[in-house]
């Protein structure tokens, strides 16, 4: 089978470093259910690196005196995060080619293979925080599939949207669905026979392909393809996988499916991120600045036409004060934009923001469909 997420490392590491790399993120995908050198594939110093844009990446490039790779001009234009790793921060110049030079760079002494391995995993979209799941049924025809689904998911470390657990009372309703639609990375959609007979399975649907949400399809055995859904993954059920007296799944197909989404999750996180980063570019160039590259924190830097440079994270899915605050702490002496898609969001969330922007100045938010408007009149 092909890669589910792809990783790198290139430059100039030592042999010991390459050992503890290997094992600290092979400890760590395990958690996932994931094999290192087979659904997460495993580069190690290959002569160029080129991942599929639709498979979540990432690189470590370990820095020498001298070391470079042909790899990094093309894995910085789209969009590929690359960790710059030096023996210690005030050996940059010396050891970072000045390609990387603009990007934050990790001091392998400072916290060693561990610190190196929750970096790569942080940008390739592993970390529990970043994965997350919408499932989409019809009550009363796949409850009890629904809540399989929701036990099997929770135990590989998604957070998974439900319905009936994941809405506080006196919350509205509808609009909080929306809101938790938007910070999904997959619909998993289990699609009985009157699925598109709900107007509100139907909009779920309908607004995760608008939001660039992918979609996992889970076909009952009875029910047609219908038009519209050649976008959406398919995961079939055959006749054994279903009881129709409980409507309970088959173990062994909710391990498939599972290990089939985690596919589906990577693909959506990287079409997400590529369709931030390339609002950015165009918004950006269009203004005369320039993107020089994304680094370890999946913060980008920017050059304005002025000169100046912006780091600006890309947020795919919900934008938190926790992410200004990471930011802003990452680069307190910088000026911080964070990027994300306002689309389908919770009003009153986006107030919040509006008010929490109006007070902390030294971080903006910045509509994705806005870039260039906004950065044309960069005041911070």
């Amino acid at each position: 089978m092909l890669p589910i997420y792809q990783l790198a490392v290139i430059g100039s590491p030592s042999d010991e470093q390459l050992r503890d790399l290997e094992d600290a993120v092979k400890t760590a995908v395990e958690m996932y259910g994931l094999r290192l050198g087979q659904e997460i594939s495993w580069e190690i110093a290959p002569d160029m690196f080129t991942p599929n844009q639709l498979r979540s990446s990432a690189v470590v490039f370990f820095g020498g005196e001298g070391v470079d790779h042909p790899s990094l001009p093309g894995l910085l234009r789209s969009g590929t995060p690359v960790i710059p790793i030096v023996s210690d921060l005030r050996h940059v110049s010396a050891e970072i080619p000045e390609l990387l030079r603009p990007l934050n760079c990790l001091a392998y002494a400072n916290g060693g293979a561990k610190r190196v391995s929750i970096a790569l995993l942080e940008c390739a979209g592993l970390l529990p925080k970043q994965r997350r799941v919408f499932v989409s049924y019809r009550r009363d025809e796949a409850r009890v599939a629904a809540l399989q689904m929701f036990d099997a998911l929770s135990e590989r470390h998604f957070d998974v949207f439900l319905d009936t657990h994941s809405i506080a009372p006196a919350e509205d309703f509808q609009t909080m669905l929306w809101h938790r639609l938007c910070d999904s990375d997959v619909l998993l959609m289990l699609d009985t026979p009157d699925y598109f007979n709900s107007r509100w399975t139907s909009a779920e649907f309908g607004r995760a392909l608008a939001k660039g949400i992918s979609v996992l399809r889970v076909a009952w055995p009875e029910t047609k393809q219908s038009r519209g859904l050649g976008t959406a993954s398919l995961a079939e059920l055959a006749e054994g996988e279903l009881d129709g007296g409980t409507g309970r799944i088959e173990n062994s197909a909710i391990d498939r499916i599972c290990l089939q989404l985690e596919a589906v999750r990577s693909k959506s996180h990287a079409v997400r991120t590529i369709n931030l980063v390339s609002n950015l570019r165009i918004g950006i160039e269009a203004i005369g600045g320039e993107v020089i590259g994304m680094g370890v924190g999946r913060e980008i830097k920017v050059r304005l036409p002025t000169g100046r440079i912006i780091v600006v994270y890309p947020t795919v899915g919900v934008p938190t004060s926790s992410t200004m605050h990471q930011a802003s702490m990452n680069y307190p002496d910088e000026s911080v934009a964070i990027l994300y898609d306002h689309v389908g969001l919770h009003p009153q969330w986006l107030n919040h923001m509006d008010w929490l922007g109006s007070h902390i100045q030294a971080t903006k938010w910045v509509k994705a469909c806005e870039a260039g408007w906004q950065f044309a009149d960069w005041e911070v």
